[in-house]
């Protein structure tokens, strides 16, 4: 890929003759290398290259040469020379691990872009193809037909392939089927958002469990804290990357082992958090247990429903309580926390006596287990269209006390409930 026809060094506007700066000889560029980790063996597997840019003495940002280089159609040409500086720097390291390579859409598709050349490239420079993963962005490329064609050659020829920043833009499941890439790196922002929503956290780990089902490995890259990182081992993604662990040097200054025993401690840590989410959860399943056999036992001896509830609603995060009957059709109205809640708003779901919920999960689950206090998946409740858990239990006379939970009110929404309290 190196071998390409040298481009007009003069653009003419008129009379005017202005000079088309030659990026390779005009930048100097060197490479650094960021660490790859995966947490379930404990150790580093990879390295992302990236480049580093400085001209006349000044730094210049990536982002900022690529743009340079689009505009004075040299992208390609400078795409190529970069995955050969990469590569050559990296023949010097004897790692038994991954070398990522990004690649410029543009090159993919470029009519004299030949994977042979990448390949002779990797050879020149002692790196078998299957130690290098092409990153390539699924959404960037205009032709998305070249692009899928430069893949399936790429996986001929031996190399891996990831798809860069999914989860951004129009990142789409069906061309990520198509393409069946070893490793899928989500965009950051996935992470950054679930670190400050409880809803975006989950969405996260359904994506990370979805992708892994799939077929690909999932990498979590951009992780900066501790916090992030807790989120990111608790998705079970499979590999990580972020200034947390290293940030991106040379691969003569980088210290494998220290990055090793800073994955470690980060596990370690995190490990010590999840032990203490699972001790604050317990504590709060024995008192909202507690409260509900209490509710249960007041009802028994014909309370009112509404005060049999009153010291299970003053608990954290649970809304509504209400009764149904053997066919599932609800008795009266809901006991509600906040009564006033919904005064002035219009909801024609609120007043819901005589409700049928016989096709309800947590219905099902009181007469499949009727001596045990059940959970039910979450779902949006109608009366407040939020998330909503919903606890059931048999009564005597095949009664069904039904108990609504907002589960991203508690414990800072990290709240996962068994199948049975």
């Amino acid at each position: 890929m190196s071998s390409v026809a040298r481009l007009p060094r003069r653009i003419y506007r008129g009379a005017e003759i202005t000079q088309t700066p030659n990026m390779i000889e005009d930048y100097h560029f060197s490479s650094v290398y960021q660490p790859i980790l995966s947490p379930t063996h404990r150790k580093m597997v990879g390295y992302e290259a990236l480049v580093r840019v400085e001209r006349n003495g000044e730094t210049i940002s990536p982002f900022e040469l690529f743009e340079q280089a689009e505009e004075h159609n040299q992208a390609t040409k400078l795409d190529r020379h970069l995955l050969q500086l990469h590569l050559d720097n990296f023949a010097v390291s004897s790692e038994p691990v991954w070398l990522f390579l990004n690649i410029n859409p543009g090159t993919c598709i470029h009519p004299d872009a030949p994977l042979e050349k990448l390949a002779l490239q990797c050879q020149s420079s002692g790196i078998e193809p299957e130690k290098v993963v092409l990153e390539l962005v699924e959404t960037a490329s205009d032709n998305p037909t070249a692009l899928l064609e430069f893949i399936q050659k790429a996986k001929a020829h031996g190399f891996q392939v990831a798809i860069d920043d999914f989860g951004m833009g129009d990142s789409n499941f069906e061309r990520l089927w198509r393409i069946n890439p070893l490793i899928v790196k989500l965009d950051r922002s996935l992470l950054v958002n679930a670190e400050n929503n409880s809803r975006a956290r989950m969405l996260l780990e359904s994506l990370v469990k979805m992708i892994r089902e799939s077929g690909s490995l999932v990498l979590l890259e951009g992780i900066e804290n501790s916090t992030q990182a807790h989120i990111a081992l608790q998705t079970e993604a499979d590999l990580l990357q972020g200034f947390l662990f290293a940030r991106p040097t040379s691969l003569q200054d980088h210290e494998a082992k220290v990055t090793e025993q800073t994955l470690k401690q980060i596990i370690s840590d995190s490990s010590e958090s999840s032990a203490q989410d699972i001790r604050d959860q317990e504590s709060y399943f024995r008192l909202l247990r507690f409260e509900i056999l209490e509710a249960c036992h007041s009802l028994s001896r014909e309370l009112a429903f509404s005060t049999a509830c009153n010291r299970l609603l003053d608990l954290d995060g649970v809304k509504r309580c209400f009764l149904l009957d053997p066919q599932g059709i609800q008795q009266g109205n809901l006991a509600r926390a906040n009564p006033d809640i919904h005064r002035g708003k219009f909801n024609p779901l609120l007043h819901s006596a005589g409700a049928q919920w016989a096709h309800r999960e947590y219905f099902r689950n009181a007469l499949n287990r009727p001596q045990h206090i059940n959970s039910c998946r979450p779902y949006v409740g109608l009366p407040d269209a939020k998330r909503t858990v919903t606890l059931s239990t048999m009564l005597p006379g095949q009664h069904v006390l039904c108990v609504d939970i907002h589960p991203d009110e508690v414990l800072e929404g990290k709240l996962e409930f068994p199948a049975t309290l």
